[in-house]
């Protein structure tokens, strides 16, 4: 057998190997997902839709989502993306935020103040070359 044959067999054997492995996570990652899904999750759809699980229909594979407070959408169960936990903001990182005011919005042209305009050259200060920003 030619070592170019091989070699291209061996590179095909790879593929697949690595083909069926994928294969086989995603279908775990799905079955996770399916267990996590019950009624009074909040969860994300694949399009961005966030809200809470009110029912679920098995046999026609439907998922009740309420998206607003008495707004309840019917979706197909397999455009539910992720459960979304529920984050707890640290004290230290409120108590830093809470200082920090931000830039200041020009509101007639919607550009943030002390931003130089297109074409503008900016001032090149010494922390700025140290930064590499320059």
């Amino acid at each position: 057998m030619d070592p170019m044959t091989v070699v291209m067999l061996a590179v095909l054997a790879v593929l697949v190997f690595f083909m069926f492995r994928n294969g086989r996570k995603r279908k775990a990652d799905q079955e996770k997902l399916q267990a996590t899904m019950v009624p009074g999750a909040d969860v994300m759809t694949n399009f961005g839709l966030f809200g809470t699980i009110v029912s679920i229909d098995e046999v026609d594979n439907k998922v009740a989502l309420e998206i607003a407070p008495g707004t309840i959408v019917h979706l197909h169960r397999q455009t539910i993306a992720r459960v979304v936990e529920p984050t707890t903001a640290e004290p230290a990182a409120v108590a830093a935020d809470a200082d920090y005011a931000g830039p200041e919005l020009n509101e007639s042209h919607g550009r943030l103040i002390g931003e130089p305009e297109f074409g503008q050259r900016r001032d090149d200060t010494d922390a700025d070359r140290k930064n590499g920003d320059a």
